[in-house]
């Protein structure tokens, strides 16, 4: 139970580690074309995004998937930035497309952002055939914490868009703006090349 616990606090602290904002800012990007009353499809969408993480988790951890970490390290915000970029573009309609875009997002970017914390990952686990378990709870941790953040970008929204009257339009605009603007710091802080 222990070992349980400190994998999901493990989890749970690589989400909501305000120094290591980059997935925090992937989730503000993510969902903030939502509204509250789509909690239940905003819960898949982070449940896919776990998925995608956890699966190129599982594979780097294993050995069969080596990808350079400066390159990853590069992509994650991109990542980002693409995200944010087609909310900047779609945010007039706000339609249920750019919702069904986002579902795609999740898990293929969700990919490459699990490769970001591999590494660090192996070293916790070592090297061994019993990391099955640790994924799972570090996964369960992950999930949990996307919960909180997604709840509480969902909450913003509402009390601005209903007690504020700030358009939904205006919201995906100014957050999405504000998190591809981190994104390009991000990505011209880690070139590669």
């Amino acid at each position: 139970m222990n070992e349980f616990i400190l994998f999901f606090k493990i989890g749970l602290n690589h989400v909501l580690d305000f120094s290591a904002y980059d997935h925090i800012l992937f989730l503000v990007v993510l969902t903030v074309v939502f509204s509250f009353n789509q909690w239940k499809k905003v819960l898949w969408l982070v449940t896919f995004f776990t998925i995608g993480h956890a699966l190129t988790l599982a594979l780097s951890t294993y050995g069969i998937l080596k990808v350079k970490m400066n390159l990853i390290e590069f992509l994650i915000p991109l990542t980002i930035l693409i995200t944010g970029t087609v909310n900047v573009f779609t945010a007039k309609s706000a339609s249920t497309g750019k919702e069904n875009t986002n579902f795609i997002f999740a898990v293929f970017f969700g990919l490459i952002h699990g490769f970001g914390f591999s590494n660090y990952f192996k070293l916790m686990v070592g090297k061994g055939d019993d990391t099955f378990f640790p994924l799972l709870e570090f996964a369960l941790g992950i999930e949990a914490a996307q919960i909180i953040i997604v709840l509480g970008i969902l909450i913003i929204a509402t009390i601005l868009q209903h007690f504020f009257r700030t358009t939904k339009r205006d919201w995906i605009l100014v957050c999405s703006s504000i998190v591809i603007g981190f994104a390009l710091q991000m990505m011209l802080a880690r070139v590669f090349w």
